[in-house]
């Protein structure tokens, strides 16, 4: 855009932007994922989420799942209604190489890295045939989110 000297330029756009959010949920020791799509995200639909994890893997009285999350804003413990059988831990603020599920976004970003993809619902369809294959392949996502110092898993005795 050229403007005269002093003067900003004035240029008319319509700014449009469409997402897809990715949400895993990763078991480091044994490559278990449950992934998730969506098009935004917030503290209601995160509780959703939550509950659709549970009812997914389990959760409840006789299976305890502990989760480490970070500190985004739809992550915050007020408010946050949290399924039985599953207990949040939050993570360091600015820590996000701790968090196994941040690692995981290298392996999804493969299948759309250096590639021209024409619509939102096209990247969709690419991400979940990534995010099943994924899925299949627990070895890959162990070796990626399994950290030298992640703990066991504990068996009740």
């Amino acid at each position: 855009m050229w403007a005269p000297a002093g003067e900003r330029p004035i240029a008319l756009g319509h700014h449009r932007f469409e997402w897809l959010y990715v949400t895993a949920f990763v078991a480091p020791v044994s490559g278990e994922v449950v992934w998730f799509l969506s098009n935004g995200l917030s503290k209601p639909f995160f509780a959703a989420l939550l509950q659709a994890f549970a009812r997914d893997v389990g959760a409840g009285r006789n299976r305890i799942i502990v989760l480490q999350i970070d500190n985004a804003g739809w992550h915050t413990p007020e408010n946050l209604p949290v399924p039985d059988g599953v207990r949040l831990v939050y993570q360091p603020p600015y820590t996000p190489e701790l968090q196994p599920a941040e690692h995981l976004w290298q392996l999804v970003d493969e299948s759309i890295v250096n590639r021209h993809i024409a619509s939102l619902k096209d990247l969709e369809a690419i991400i979940a045939a990534r995010c099943c294959a994924l899925a299949d392949d627990p070895a890959t996502i162990a070796s990626t989110t399994n950290f030298n110092w992640w703990p066991s898993p504990a068996s009740p005795s």
